[in-house]
């Protein structure tokens, strides 16, 4: 198959770029390296840095013509998007849109969109949250996920173009930085490496679905064979507070980590799980990476960059 990955610099998209190749199919990154990086990109996925708001992306359609588009390119700050929820808006919703015209125009059959689990949910209802829980949304970069979700739906029924949506929990591992599109996982890595205290903010009881990147790219490999419109969570169906996060990472390294105590964060969730029975269904995928097993190879790789820079 002919394959775009947008965002495909990026800390999940390179991985899933890099596994399409390794499938045999033909890829194509469009990325602006606004947060991902040239390094990330996978040998022989033919490169172009654009926004996926620029015009120009009509030209990567016609050069490509790629049957499938995956699209991870996103705005995914949430403190950006209460800042700026007009740029959120513009990013998640219009440059959606504009993929899915260029979709349709040039006869794109699927589009696999990366959406979020944790944001889109909210925490209304009874964990872990299935597909069928109501979306209740406490920030713009949930809602313009949540919007752009509908559109695809819309998409399916109005122009019979394939659509799966993939509702990630917390994506943690190898690439994932802790400056950038950053998670506890690899704000956590770099604090160890550096012998520095690790940040709580509020008791630690909060809690989190932590999924391994490897999982993730598994669940887009076996997205490419579905028709329809699909709606599917992609975690692991396990709570894992901040407080117990630590406790795997003492054991794994059979030390005390110092922390630092910091005031809760307004309007940051309390508790975040998702079911995944309809992905293990419609999919048949299942989670094969238990968090003892992502957090020692994520943070073997943390190490590893940091000494190759010194």
């Amino acid at each position: 198959m002919n394959i775009l990955v947008t965002g495909g610099a990026g800390f999940i998209g390179s991985h899933i770029a890099e596994s399409y190749l390794k499938q045999g199919h033909r890829v194509s990154v469009a990325d602006n390296l606004s947060s991902g990086k040239e390094g990330n990109l996978p040998p022989g996925a033919a490169f172009y840095r654009l926004d996926i708001l620029d015009p120009q992306l009509e030209e990567v359609f016609l050069r490509e013509r790629p049957e499938v588009v995956n699209h991870h390119a996103a705005q995914i700050d949430v403190r950006k998007s209460v800042k700026d929820p007009l740029w959120d808006a513009q990013v998640n919703i219009m440059g959606t849109l504009s993929l899915l015209k260029w979709a349709q125009k040039y006869g794109s059959h699927l589009v696999i969109f990366a959406s979020s689990g944790g944001t889109i949910y909210g925490e209304e209802g009874i964990l872990p949250f299935s597909e069928e829980s109501p979306p209740s949304p406490k920030s713009p970069y949930g809602l313009s996920k949540r919007v752009a979700e509908s559109y695809l739906g819309l998409y399916w029924s109005l122009f019979a173009l394939n659509s799966v949506i993939l509702r990630y929990s917390n994506v943690y591992g190898p690439r994932q930085d802790p400056k950038g599109e950053a998670g506890v996982v690899a704000i956590f890595c770099e604090g160890i490496l550096d012998s520095k205290p690790l940040t709580v903010f509020g008791d630690g009881t909060q809690t989190r679905d932590y999924i391994h990147v490897f999982d993730v790219v598994e669940a887009n490999l076996l997205a490419l064979h579905l028709e329809g419109h699909h709606v599917l969570n992609i975690g692991t169906g396990i709570e894992t507070s901040v407080n117990d996060l630590i406790a795997s990472f003492e054991e794994m390294l059979d030390r005390p980590l110092p922390r630092r105590d910091a005031p809760a964060r307004q309007g940051e969730l309390q508790r975040s799980c998702l079911a995944i029975s309809r992905a293990q269904k419609e999919l048949g995928w299942t989670p094969k990476i238990s968090l003892r097993e992502g957090l020692g190879e994520t943070f073997r790789w943390s190490r590893s960059q940091k000494e190759m820079q010194g």
